[in-house]
């Protein structure tokens, strides 16, 4: 038909229209095949480009946090995840939930997120944006088992980007001469990654540096069955790589008074794998503010939840009384101090005495060198000590290592539980390969089959499991204050303390076992391991009962020390170990720390600095309208000389008052917060 001039002009311009829409739609979906998925805030953008191969870029308020980097996972049959495979379908969702927690720094989680998933032929890539980080995952659609050859993960940062690398300690005894025989206790090497040690491998997470003081922090969520994630860099490179360990292959029974199961051979893969396996998150926290990290949630909510027929209501969280780092020192007693009947009473009826809710048999109690836990010494009679124990509410843990524990797990764990033992702290498992990430899966389901908790000690840092099964309680991984009993001066353990709360923590709760009465400035500290002491003041230790993230928490020193430290005692054996909220004041890392937790009405705060004394400034607005009473323990005006020294202070404050507190050199502060009556 015949169309008038007005109607060829708008014919013409709705066809040129169409054609530009068609050609930026080819640019962007069929050439460059990149999408992009945003933050909830908007500040976060994910890039994700599916041409010949996946890669993937993240900004954060428009700066880059990390360019262009390939991800991929290469199968033993020639499969490889990611290499020119065609987006089949595109979806996007968006989540807006609270997430209640169990025995967590919060009772509620925000849980907010954008998420695009992408479904190729062969498996999905779902990629999730929170406005607090990155995450992705692989999903295979594999209807038959495999075995996965390699995981391509990169993060490939802008030059010059300085990290905080906590390079492994590996066993130089390692009989597959690996660097993945491990305790996942590493201090950190603030450089820049162009200067990475040729060939040696970081524990995550890992800290990374970005412009104007935003930070990026590189871990792992919901590893259930598939090797931990190490991270590798190269020389004059600012580009860090995942590093797996391979599948064990010939192990035989060693190390440490023959508990461990020491890898000699590899296989050529790293996983074998079950029919549509999901693999582990890949997680990119970044934060604007330091202290920001230190009140990060993504690890928790990325992991598997809990079964929704399962009960833990069992699951009780708790203090205990320690034996191992004040290596059974009593004094003041009528009787022979030692891994005995006699002994390990004293400890329940302080236990009993002071509100602890646990005392634990660490090593020592079951035969040395038989991996045997139905071998117990003869100078203990656990029958006898649970029913001592049981009459005086308290409840009694048991060391066990690796080996002797997975052996008869199912035995073990039924006849301790018969018996009245609540848990068990696992230790000495230092690696995380697929066999051995599957061990405590396994022991954590086992465990609460008979209604009993664990701590994995000797481990690698958490990854979510304690969400799925709330009676793993808590985790090593963390280079903690045991540290103190055998380590020279060089060791700076303060400014490592002032440290982990923005990386190490930001994985999960970690059995770091402060508690230390003896304490000593920087000058005084010396190793001890008998009688052990703390770098750093006593309020220092005090702090780190609210700092540090820890359901199950330790008092690692003698009850003859904190019998004569009265008010320490108090607020320690008082202080809750999960937390309904949790606020994260002030901080920067690797230099000072503070941060609020509530448990019903009352607040506590903790800081701590480095061995730089410090004048600081608390804001209260974080507490609801009102007037209070605070109750603070504070660095004494002779710390920096005698470390023990403190001074204690009540006194009535508001909700828009600003505390004014000196933190001497090492120091800290510890307060408590009721409602005025």
């Amino acid at each position: 038909y015949r169309l008038s001039t007005i109607n060829k002009f708008i014919y013409m311009k709705r066809l040129l229209t169409l054609l530009i829409c068609a050609t930026l739609t080819f640019n962007i979906y069929g050439a460059t095949k990149e999408r992009v998925l945003t933050s909830p805030n908007g500040l976060i953008e994910v890039i994700i480009n599916t041409d010949n191969q996946l890669t993937y870029r993240v900004l954060h308020d428009t700066q880059l946090m990390i360019d262009n980097s390939p991800i991929a996972i290469r199968l033993s049959d020639g499969t490889i995840y990611g290499d020119g495979d065609k987006v089949k379908k595109v979806i996007r969702r968006d989540v807006d939930n609270i997430v209640e927690s169990n025995f967590y720094k919060k009772s509620k989680i925000v849980e907010k997120y954008n998420e695009l998933s992408l479904k190729f032929k062969e498996f999905t890539l779902i990629f999730r944006a929170y406005d607090s980080g990155v995450a992705y995952r692989f999903i295979s659609h594999s209807k038959v088992p495999f075995e996965v050859i390699e995981e391509v993960a990169t993060f490939n940062f802008p030059e010059n980007s300085k990290g905080y690398i906590p390079y492994v300690n590996a066993r130089k005894y390692a009989p597959d001469k690996s660097q993945y025989y491990t305790s996942f206790e590493s201090q950190y090497s603030y450089t820049l990654l162009s200067d990475w040690q040729k060939g040696r491998l970081s524990i995550t997470p890992l800290m990374v540096e970005a412009k104007g003081g935003k930070k990026i922090n590189i871990t792992e969520a919901d590893l259930l069955n598939y090797p931990g994630m190490f991270l590798i860099g190269e020389s004059g490179s600012s580009t860090l790589k995942g590093e797996f360990a391979p599948y064990p292959d010939k192990t035989i029974q060693g190390g440490h008074n023959m508990l461990q199961d020491e890898v000699y051979s590899r296989k050529p893969y790293i996983a074998k794998c079950n029919p549509e396996e999901i693999f582990p998150w890949r997680v990119i926290a970044i934060s604007s503010e330091d202290v920001e990290m230190a009140d990060n949630d993504l690890v928790y909510l990325l992991a598997s939840p809990q079964e929704e027929e399962s009960d833990f209501s069992w699951v009780k969280p708790g203090k205990v009384a320690w034996d191992w780092w004040n290596d059974w020192n009593l004094y003041g007693v009528d009787f022979k101090a030692g891994i005995n009947n006699d002994t390990y009473k004293y400890y329940i009826d302080f236990a009993s005495k002071e509100g602890i809710e646990y005392v634990i048999l660490d090593e020592g109690w079951a035969v040395n060198k038989k991996a045997d836990l139905f071998q117990v010494v003869p100078e203990i009679d656990l029958e006898e000590l649970v029913k001592y124990a049981t009459e005086r509410n308290v409840g009694l843990i048991l060391w066990a290592g690796y080996i002797a524990f997975d052996r008869e797990m199912e035995r073990v764990c039924k006849h301790y539980s018969e018996m009245g033992i609540k848990g068990f702290k696992v230790d000495f498992m230092d690696r995380d390969d697929q066999v051995m990430v599957d061990f405590h899966h396994r022991a954590a389901k086992m465990a609460a089959k008979y209604k009993m908790m664990i701590d994995f000690h000797g481990t690698y840092k958490p990854t979510g499991l304690h969400r799925k099964y709330p009676n793993v309680i808590n985790y090593e991984g963390v280079f903690g204050l045991e540290q103190m009993k055998w380590s020279d001066s060089s060791i700076d353990q303060v400014t490592y303390d002032v440290t982990i709360p923005y990386i190490r923590m930001m994985a999960g709760p970690m059995d770091y076992t402060q508690g230390a009465m003896k304490n000593a400035t920087r000058r005084n500290y010396r190793p001890v391991y008998s009688e052990a002491m703390s770098q750093g003041t006593r309020c220092r230790q005090l702090a780190q009962y609210v700092i540090f993230e820890s359901p199950l928490n330790m008092l690692c020193d003698s009850p003859s020390n904190y019998l004569n430290e009265r008010e320490s005692l108090d607020y320690i054996s008082s202080i809750p170990t999960v937390w309904e909220e949790t606020v994260a004041i002030d901080g920067k890392v690797g230099e000072y720390i503070i941060i609020a937790r509530r448990s019903g009405d009352e607040w506590y705060i903790g800081g701590m600095t480095n061995w730089d004394a410090r004048d600081i400034k608390i804001d209260l607005s974080f507490l609801p309208s009102g007037s209070y009473q605070i109750e603070l323990f504070k660095d004494g005006v002779n710390a920096e000389r005698a470390a023990r020294d403190y001074k204690r202070e009540i006194f009535n404050i508001n909700s828009s008052d600003q505390l004014d507190i000196h933190l001497a050199s090492g120091g800290g502060f510890a307060a408590k917060i009721s409602i005025a009556k």
